[in-house]
């Protein structure tokens, strides 16, 4: 499958790393078609990806992977173009994090609580069809579950279109986490409760310093 990965950082490397070792072709997307990072994916996976602006990566992927950091994740599906991305399934792993106030950051108040990043990229994208999942976690986890408790740990997934979750719960089986460790929480109004994980996450890395960790729901 042809896979766009919009974002060059820890998350962006680490899924589209993962997913050229499954046998998709992946195009990694940034602001510029020269950016260093996303060059030295393209590097390391020797001719096996390849690199464009973000809206190079939206054009060129059947899925969307968006990776990019919350406050600038609209920016960056807009710089992709409508036209790249409409009917496309968006799968986006990004949190809305606040830095203005330093660490830990908090989440942006007009997309939390009430709202959620997820929401607004699916209502300034309506054609799209937004996937909410793999957020809640570090990056090493979401491609490879397995790292602890022999993958047993639950992994949340929402949005609105049921064809398109069960798309993505695909891909997410080729990483490795099993079916009934995929938790759907519905629609993709969900996503204000998966991304306000985010500030216990935070302070459970900050106490442990260590983020090979994860939340299973027991019942």
């Amino acid at each position: 499958m042809k896979i766009a990965v919009l974002g060059t950082g820890m998350v962006g490397d680490a899924i589209g790393s993962r997913l050229v070792e499954l046998g998709h072709e992946v195009k990694m997307g940034s602001r510029t078609a020269d950016n260093e990072k996303a060059k030295a994916f393209v590097a390391k996976h020797n001719g096996q990806a390849s690199a464009g602006t973000f809206a190079d990566a939206a054009a060129f992927g059947e899925i969307i992977f968006n990776c990019t950091a919350g406050g600038a994740s609209v920016e960056a599906l807009t710089m992709a173009g409508e036209s790249n991305i409409g009917g496309k399934i968006i799968v986006d792993i990004a949190n809305p994090l606040d830095f203005s106030k330093g660490m830990p950051p908090s989440l942006i108040p007009a997309l939390s609580n009430t709202h959620s990043l997820g929401e607004e990229i699916q209502k300034t994208f309506p054609s799209t069809k937004v996937v909410k999942t793999l957020n809640t976690m570090w990056c090493g986890l979401m491609v490879n579950p397995a790292l602890i408790n022999s993958g047993d740990h639950t992994n949340f997934i929402c949005g609105h279109d049921v064809d398109a979750k069960q798309q993505v719960k695909v891909l997410l089986n080729e990483f490795g986490w099993k079916n009934e460790n995929i938790l759907d929480l519905g629609d993709i109004s969900s996503a204000r409760g998966t991304e306000a994980i985010l500030p216990v996450w935070l302070r459970i890395w900050n106490a442990t310093q260590n983020g090979a960790f994860n939340f299973k729901v027991i019942s």
